[in-house]
């Protein structure tokens, strides 16, 4: 570990960016331990950015523990107390719910009829898929901290602070808002309601707020034991002062109000944490994703089709470029993740440090079993129209002698995951079309290459002719990936196809009904030579076309 804590010290992944800043502080601050936190609103079921806001505090907690022998501590804080504004509309019979506007969210039932309260129901949602993930936190609830006590200190001290944490808020607010507007919400006596109400009187002394009611009627009540929240922009500040964060992360459409945040903070007599602000996450059409809406990937979706670490690579990856996150990217991202586990028994530890899977798994980074890509596994299935993965286990086991589902566990998960994700992404895009002449000759050629090593080798010394390259010829083996390539390869340049990425598209129009595909040397050999010769054929003939219908 010194040596890892030595390369880490000079690192230029992010994580450790932030960790080392992270460090300066509580050093100078003197605290027995480092205080992470990542706040969530329940008014909707959780989504995929909450996760990845979680996933990435975690890398930076992850990446302190390498740089500091100081403790660590993960909060995830529900603000279940806020009033419900809007019904969400991924919920059944959101109709049921609008009676229940502006009460705390966990005192509006459950639309799913499992837990006490939608607020209750969402918290167990939320923390559901953080132990999928097996995260280390504790989680508080925002009815649970302002109940307790455990705020009390704090609400106080924002009344006899009311004045300046005001001034600091009536600054981002419109003229129309400033006349309404409180720091305080206090919950209505009778209806339990939370009310946006200016105040009429703040009692420090007493510890009590007064306001008037929609229908006119005066009440005081006192700001402690869960009668009054604060507005959510000050509640952030405050927060941060009670529990003493010491690093939070939140999106970029929070960043504006940093220095509102930061400054009640201390004027609550916190000291404020360090920030890391992310670019949002977008869905297929560059529309920011909302837990409300319910657009986008959810946590279930990703994890119907791919693994957790592949969506925690993904996280992983730039944070500070919004990203779109929709279903196109999971492949990729699975791929990705794989091949940087190949990778990294073989790094040097400044490289290790720069690895995104050491960010996912810290120093005890797994060795992958995936012998086949998922790229190729979703060609596979679509060639084959395979109904569940024992299909592809015929191909897999040709290709890969050795390989077992029991052996290689990553490759099993994902040969079931390709199945599912092909029928329902892929075979329904499918798009095939018919070769042109040029595109004809040269799958004639292939053909012919593929039956006989003569005709392959010849159909290479002719590219290699053709090239002006004096080249031995490679040895015939028809498993072998990079043997097949050359026939490939060969047969483009030979039937001159410039660029050669034309030909390329060919192989994956007319015979996968794609607009991308695999390197098809290795495809060859995956799903067999014979068999690649009568889809080529089939192709060839139209067959592989659909009837109009």
């Amino acid at each position: 570990m010194s040596n890892l804590r030595a390369a880490a010290m000079t690192s230029k992944a992010w994580p450790f960016e932030e960790a080392r800043r992270l460090l300066k502080r509580v050093e100078a601050s003197g605290k027995d331990h480092v205080l992470f936190e990542t706040g969530y609103g329940p008014s909707g079921l959780p989504h995929i950015g909450t996760f990845g806001e979680v996933s990435r505090t975690t890398m930076v907690r992850r990446a302190f523990e390498v740089i500091s022998d100081i403790p660590t501590r993960l909060i995830c804080f529900s603000d279940d107390l806020d009033g419900m504004r809007k019904v969400p509309s991924n919920v059944p019979n959101p109709e049921r719910l609008q009676q229940y506007m502006q009460l705390p969210l966990t005192s509006v039932p459950d639309p799913f009829g499992d837990f006490e309260s939608f607020g209750h129901h969402n918290n167990a949602m939320l923390r559901r898929f953080l132990d999928t993930f097996g995260f280390d936190y504790e989680f508080i609830s925002g009815k649970d901290f302002y109940e307790s006590g455990a705020f009390d200190e704090i609400l106080l001290r924002a009344l006899e602070c009311y004045d300046d944490v005001m001034a600091v808020m009536l600054k981002s607010l419109r003229i129309e808002r400033r006349e309404t507007y409180s720091i305080f919400l206090p919950m209505h006596p009778e209806t339990g309601r939370v009310m946006y109400v200016p105040m009429k009187h703040v009692d420090a002394q007493a510890g009590t707020v007064t306001f008037d009611d929609e229908a006119g009627k005066e009440w005081t009540v006192p700001v402690i034991g869960g009668n009054v929240k604060l507005q959510w922009k000050p509640d952030f500040g405050a927060r941060w002062a009670a529990l003493g964060v010491d690093f939070e992360m939140y999106g970029k459409d929070h960043s504006t109000n940093t220095p509102i945040y930061d400054s009640i903070c201390e004027i609550l007599g916190g000291k404020k944490p360090e920030h890391f602000s992310y670019e949002l996450f977008l869905d297929d059409q560059g529309h920011k994703i909302s837990k409300t809406t319910g657009n986008g990937v959810s946590i279930d979706d990703w994890l119907a089709y791919a693994s957790t670490e592949s969506l925690s690579y993904f996280m992983y990856l730039k944070p500070k470029t919004a990203k779109r996150m929709h279903f196109d990217v999971i492949p990729k991202a699975v791929d990705e993740y794989h091949q940087q586990l190949r990778a990294y028994p073989v790094q040097d530890d400044v490289a290790k440090l720069n690895n995104p899977v050491f960010h996912i798994h810290g120093a005890d980074v797994p060795v992958s079993t995936m012998v086949v890509p998922f790229a190729m596994l979703l060609n596979l299935a679509s060639v084959s129209q395979a109904s569940d993965k024992a299909m592809l286990w015929n191909f897999i086991q040709r290709y890969a002698p050795n390989a077992s589902p029991e052996r290689n566990p990553d490759l099993d998960a994902a040969a079931g995951f390709a199945v599912r994700y092909y029928k329902d992404f892929v075979e329904p895009q499918k798009v095939f079309r018919l070769a042109n002449d040029q595109e004809c000759g040269a799958l004639e050629t292939l053909v012919v290459a593929l039956k006989s090593s003569e005709a392959a080798l010849a159909v290479i010394a002719q590219k290699n002719k053709q090239e002006g390259k004096d080249m031995p010829l490679p040895e015939v083996d028809w498993s072998n990936d990079e043997f097949l390539q050359s026939i490939v390869f060969a047969v483009g340049k030979v039937h001159g196809f410039d660029p050669l990425r034309a030909w390329f598209s060919c192989l994956y129009e007319v015979l996968l009904g794609a607009k991308q595909g695999p390197r098809f040397g290795g495809f060859i050999a995956l799903y067999g030579v014979k068999e690649s010769i009568a889809l080529i054929e089939a192709g060839l003939a139209g067959a592989l076309m659909k009837p109009k219908t």
